[in-house]
């Protein structure tokens, strides 16, 4: 019983909240590249489209259908996302993969919000779903200026 009890906590109202109000599902009339990354295990999905313009995000747009760990972690992102350099959100994306795989802190800011998901390391069958919205991001980027991280 105390497994039920742990994965309980891990849905904290924090992490709920994030969850409910996802900024920017609007999709983007022309985005430079558009990208739909899947966790194999679950089947959560994000689809994200970007916008690039001297050399920062000028515009994001997410359709969102993953857990609320994933929409969690889509929800931070997108709050964050506007004006980051494609470096920036290089360094996010393996900063949150250190925190949940190698027990790294979690993202520098603007990216600190995702400290909320640190309970989500012991659930590694959570993890591709948080991932999602970064892996999704970072390929776009990539699509939109090839001389981006990848």
């Amino acid at each position: 019983m105390s497994g039920d009890s742990d994965l309980i906590k891990l849905y904290s109202g924090r992490i709920l909240a994030l969850a409910a109000d996802i900024p920017l599902t609007e999709r983007l009339e022309n985005p430079q590249a558009t990208v739909k990354e899947r966790a194999p295990l679950c089947g959560s999905t994000v689809t994200v489209d970007v916008n690039l313009d001297q050399g920062r995000i000028s515009g994001f747009g997410q359709d969102v259908k993953a857990c609320a760990l994933g929409q969690a972690a889509a929800s931070v992102v997108a709050s964050a996302i506007i004006g980051r350099t494609p470096a920036e959100i290089c360094k996010a994306r393996d900063q949150l993969s250190a925190m949940l795989r190698m027990g790294g802190a979690a993202p520098d800011a603007p990216f600190d919000g995702l400290e909320v998901l640190l309970p989500a390391r012991e659930y590694k069958n959570r993890h591709a779903s948080i991932m999602l919205a970064f892996e999704a991001t970072v390929k776009a980027i990539g699509m939109a200026d090839k001389s981006a991280c990848a």
